[in-house]
């Protein structure tokens, strides 16, 4: 009974150890909250949303900060620039997070598999994600992008091919550290199945580290994927998405130069915030802490 029951004791006091550490470090928890308050953003900005922001006003297009009834301004066509990145929130989140989720679904189970495998199986899938793996992020990105076309969808698979060699390279190294161990040998000896092993041993030990690591690319997505934006090759107008907004307001950065600056900064500052929560969860799952 008492060793049954010990595993579920030890569980419970690493991850309430996690917690104590991340609770410990203002600067994580900061970030927490910024990125809380950005998904909260996310999901109900249309309906926080001052004005509308699709609704165009040639009158009123390049209004300055502070300007009555426009906050932050109007965009090149009028519209209110508060609005706007309110609305945004949801499209630049999404395009920055679910690629890395699917990437993080699809690499770490192709790294766990050839990390556990070893041998053969485990050359042919790594030199198979080094191919894509040789490219710069930005140059495949923009290449797979561009032979999909523009468009969300095409976007976001594009982003996801880009990230799970990244992942899968990580899980592999992870999962073939642990596979050397001796609670996963002595699993092994007992007469234990692959699946059994990999499942109740290995899964519980790596996908921390992958997920701390896929954390890490959130902010790499946004970037990557507002520069596809900005390249025509993303989200098309009229949605209102920073990366877009960013393109579509070059040409007035020599009149309202805050204006047009206002999508980079929130791209800056979410990117940011997502690597400080991935440096503040990095250091909770420390075991060495």
């Amino acid at each position: 009974m008492s060793s049954a029951a010990s595993p579920a004791r030890r569980s419970r006091g690493y991850w309430a150890s996690v917690g104590h550490r991340f609770l410990r470090d203002p600067v994580a928890v900061g970030a927490a909250i910024v990125v809380l308050l950005w998904l909260g953003l996310a999901l109900f900005g249309p309906w926080l949303a001052p004005a509308d922001p699709y609704q165009a006003s040639m009158l009123q297009r390049l209004k300055p900060i502070g300007t009555p009834g426009l906050p932050l301004g109007s965009d090149e066509l009028g519209r209110d620039m508060l609005s706007r990145l309110v609305v945004g929130a949801r499209l630049s989140l999404f395009m920055g997070i679910t690629p890395v989720l699917c990437a993080f679904l699809f690499g770490a189970s192709i790294g766990i598999v050839a990390g556990y495998a070893g041998g053969f199986v485990n050359t042919a899938i790594m030199r198979t994600v080094d191919v894509f793996y040789a490219f710069p992020s930005v140059l495949l990105a923009i290449a797979l992008s561009g032979t999909l076309g523009a468009g969300v969808f095409n976007s976001l698979v594009s982003l996801t091919i880009v990230f799970i060699p990244q992942i899968a390279r990580v899980a592999e190294s992870v999962t073939t550290q642990v596979r050397g161990r001796d609670y996963v040998e002595a699993a092994r000896a007992s007469g234990a199945g692959a699946f059994t092993i990999v499942r109740v041993h290995v899964l519980g030990n790596v996908l921390g580290p992958i997920f701390v690591y896929a954390t890490s690319l959130i902010a790499v997505s946004m970037i990557l994927a507002s520069g596809l934006s900005f390249l025509g090759l993303g989200v098309k107008p009229p949605e209102p998405e920073w990366g877009l907004m960013l393109n579509t307001l070059r040409t007035a950065i020599y009149v309202q130069p805050w204006v047009a600056a206002l999508p980079g900064a929130m791209i800056f500052i979410t990117s940011i915030t997502f690597n400080l929560l991935s440096d503040g969860l990095r250091s909770a799952m420390d075991n060495k802490a």
